[in-house]
């Protein structure tokens, strides 16, 4: 009996290797190398010797058949199809395109099932849709269904972990939207290791993905996140999909976030909000409304910023905490803002703003749970900063954006014109912005006052 071969692979980039080793030569990650058992060979290369060998023009001629002019290729739109859920499209950039593989992850409890079962329940009143679960019994899933009241007469439902068994069962179905509840609990025949392992994930998720490729049928992976909150599995997982969406939401809050990490058919970074209810799970319209849900009572430390979310503004709130700390080495907090990034600006706002706050616990935190990924926070991060520490409440009608230099000016960010027009719609009536967005016509009922340094920004304020 031929011994059967074996590989170590990276989950962090990817690369294989023949023996074990503690770091990754091409990435430098420590301890990510799994083995993976590798399949027999399809044919042989008693096979390959076997083939008819072709030669001259007339090979490459062959070899080239279904080769096309870029030119010639058609640039109509991609025929895409709703979801059924606003904030589900637009994380996706319009919709679902048919032969995609998408990955949605999330932590548990998150609602991943929740969203995806009303997802099929709705399609399934237009087009055949399938959903397979591997982690829960079809009577778990159908008494979900019937406690959020969703549609259950069209849906059909698959309790199987064979990935062959699933694709064998697609191909007699051919639905137009298969959901697999998840990846890591399926499992190959060809592979001897657990369901799980690096191995088994990576060569079910392309199994299904060329099964998506070659029938149109748009494939839905649920995956797993890790401790850190990336997705579970190997990195090359990734690679392989069109589309990776997480869903982000701790058990303390009601609302969850929809974003896009990966999207081969749309914008990244899109933001989709949804509420967790009763009912199942609520797309939000107007996102900015509930993240601006205040106090009536103006307070020191809290500023509202304009982020763009993919293809969109929204109106967040940070908030910011200074206090004298009882420790030799002064806390820097920051939940929702980049911890380095707040450690930088604390030294900008010493050098170029004149506050030394080099003994005092700094807390920073977006309200409503809200990643802030892009660098137009930091002003006003700054502001509600030093609105804290003076313990002066910055005006409530007043919206702050722009970057924040290491040699104190204000950089201009991207659509500075929509975030203006945001803030105007939920009643703002001033605003401190860069100078290289300022409005070049007026805006009705908005003060705009345009800055280039911190010390114009922080003489606004007087």
């Amino acid at each position: 009996m031929a011994k059967q071969k074996t590989a170590f692979v990276c989950n962090e980039c990817g690369s294989d290797y023949a023996k074990w080793q503690g770091q990754c030569s091409d990435c430098g990650a420590w301890n990510t190398l799994a083995e993976v058992r590798l399949g027999p060979a399809a044919g042989g290369r008693a096979g390959a010797r076997a083939a008819p060998a072709t030669s001259g023009r007339a090979g490459f001629a062959g070899a080239l058949a279904g080769a096309r002019i870029l030119r010639e290729i058609d640039l109509q739109d991609l025929p895409r199809f709703s979801s059924g859920a606003g904030e589900f499209d637009r994380v996706l950039g319009g919709g679902l395109v048919p032969g995609s593989a998408i990955l949605v992850g999330g932590n548990p409890g998150a609602g991943k099932s929740t969203l995806l079962l009303q997802t099929m329940c709705h399609l399934a009143a237009s087009m055949d849709a399938l959903y397979v679960t591997g982690e829960e019994s079809l009577q778990q899933v159908a008494m979900r269904a019937h406690r959020l009241g969703l549609p259950t007469d069209r849906l059909r439902m698959m309790a199987e972990t064979n990935v062959e068994t699933i694709v064998a069962a697609l191909e007699a179905f051919r639905p137009r939207v298969v959901v697999v509840d998840s990846i890591q609990v399926v499992h190959t025949q060809e592979l001897a290791s657990a369901p799980g392992s690096v191995s088994q994930v990576r060569e079910c998720a392309a199994y299904l993905t060329r099964f998506a490729k070659q029938s149109g049928t748009v494939v839905i992976l649920v995956g797993h996140v890790t401790k850190d909150g990336s997705l579970a599995g190997p990195k090359v997982l990734e690679h392989m999909i069109d589309c990776s969406i997480l869903l982000e939401g701790g058990d303390d809050s009601r609302f969850r976030t929809l974003r896009g990490q990966k999207n081969r058919f749309g914008a990244v970074n899109e933001l989709g909000v949804f509420a967790m209810t009763d009912r199942g799970m609520r797309e939000v319209k107007n996102p900015s409304a509930i993240f601006l849900d205040r106090g009536s009572e103006p307070a020191s430390g809290s500023a509202v910023t304009a982020v763009w979310e993919g293809t969109r503004p929204l109106l967040v709130e940070i908030q910011a905490l200074v206090d004298d700390s009882a420790l030799g080495n002064p806390r820097r907090v920051a939940v929702g803002l980049e911890q380095n990034r707040l450690a930088m600006l604390l030294a900008v706002l010493h050098r170029h703003g004149g506050l030394q706050v080099g003994d005092q616990d700094v807390f920073a935190n977006v309200v409503g749970g809200v990643k802030v990924l892009e660098t137009s926070a930091d002003l006003a991060l700054l502001l509600a900063i030093v609105s804290s520490y003076r313990d002066r409440p910055l005006p409530r009608d007043m919206v702050l954006f722009g970057e924040v230099g290491l040699s104190g000016e204000i950089r201009p960010v991207p659509s500075g014109q929509e975030r203006l027009a945001e803030a105007a719609k939920h009643g703002f009536a001033r605003a401190i912005v860069p100078r290289g967005n300022a409005p070049k016509g007026e805006i009705k009922g908005m003060q705009v006052i345009a800055v280039a340094r911190l010390q114009e920004a922080l003489a606004a304020l007087d």
